[in-house]
């Protein structure tokens, strides 16, 4: 009797643990993707099983020999089409952070890397630099990475005035940051198509505008025109920002990363 006892035990334990498990893959797998494009994707093949299940239920044979193969050759098309949030999921599981917070990184280095842009930017601000800087948050940015000169270099402000002085190898084109480090420089980011972007604003801004319509990407634009700061982030400009609200800014989504689902309150000037 006992004995039966501790074998229904033990098979509730597994049953409970491995129901546990894979509810925690599966939140894990909505954190890797949550905030990018891939949500979308998953709700589109949410609706096929459903179409899937409703005309196996009712019978309808040629809707559910579609959707069947949909399923069936689908599965390469998942693959490809969510390749950039597989390779950072695997990215992550290498440096054995599959299991903890995907961007979460020390509140020291990102203290510094902050400082550092504010240093910069300021500097080339002043000088009327043109600046393009990129930090990924959420969303991969692996396909623009690629695009630029890979650095996987420490952030200093040293380094990004330099980055971006006129008229050397990497200085056209966008830096883009991942993790406290400058992955690459001398990047290309998609434009935005945006038609009611002021006619003032130029290829830097449209890059900036462009990059925050497709990825949760934070950037910043120096114009080389007035030296003026501009962020974007969610599709949203702002122009013209001052020292202190742009130092808000960063520490706002840098410093609060586990807060990512509150809602982007920037004050400054709005435009696009």
């Amino acid at each position: 009797m006992f004995a039966g006892q501790d074998f229904d035990l033990l098979n509730i334990i597994r049953i409970v643990v491995d129901i546990s498990l894979v509810a925690y893959v599966i939140y894990k797998a909505i954190t890797i993707i949550r905030g990018t494009r891939a949500v979308q994707l998953v709700k589109g093949i949410a609706v096929i099983l459903a179409v899937w299940f409703i005309s196996s239920f009712f019978g309808l044979r040629t809707l559910q020999w579609i959707m069947g193969n949909s399923v069936t050759y689908g599965l390469l098309a998942i693959i490809i089409i969510f390749q950039p949030e597989l390779r950072r999921a695997l990215e992550q599981l290498g440096r054995g952070r599959l299991f903890g917070r995907a961007s979460y990184v020390e509140e020291d280095e990102t203290l510094k890397t902050i400082d550092a842009i504010m240093k910069s930017t300021k500097y080339m601000a002043k000088r009327r630099i043109g600046a393009l800087i990129s930090i990924e948050r959420e969303t991969g940015m692996n396909d623009y990475i690629e695009t630029g000169i890979s650095m996987d270099a420490n952030i200093t402000s040293e380094l990004l005035i330099n980055t971006f002085i006129p008229n050397t190898p990497l200085h056209d084109g966008a830096v883009v940051m991942r993790e406290n480090k400058i992955a690459a420089a001398a990047c290309y980011l998609p434009l935005s198509e945006n038609p009611f972007i002021s006619k003032e604003l130029g290829t830097r801004h449209r890059a900036a505008l462009g990059v925050s319509e497709v990825t949760d990407a934070l950037t910043l634009a120096v114009s080389e025109e007035t030296g003026s700061i501009s962020i974007t982030k969610n599709g949203d400009l702002h122009r013209d920002v001052d020292e202190e609200t742009l130092r808000k800014m960063l520490e706002k989504d840098l410093m609060a990363e586990n807060n990512t689902s509150s809602i982007w309150q920037w004050g400054g000037k709005k435009d696009g």
